[in-house]
């Protein structure tokens, strides 16, 4: 049986996902590696920075 979401919920579980594969290196059979390049290495920081900034956001809405 499915779940009923709606299609922002649909979207964070994309979304989630898709940070987990990043930020691990997952990557399919026959593809380049690029986890431990310099580009990946930047492409970390700037999820991390935009996870930070979404966090600040969160709590200054909540505290008022």
């Amino acid at each position: 049986m499915l779940v009923d979401m709606s299609w922002l919920a649909w979207l964070l579980l994309a979304v989630i996902i898709t940070a987990v594969a990043a930020v691990t290196g997952i990557k399919p059979k026959g593809t380049r590696h690029i986890a431990r390049t310099r580009l990946m290495g930047v492409a970390r920081l700037v999820l991390v920075a935009v996870l930070v900034l979404l966090a600040y956001l969160a709590f200054r809405a909540r505290s008022g």
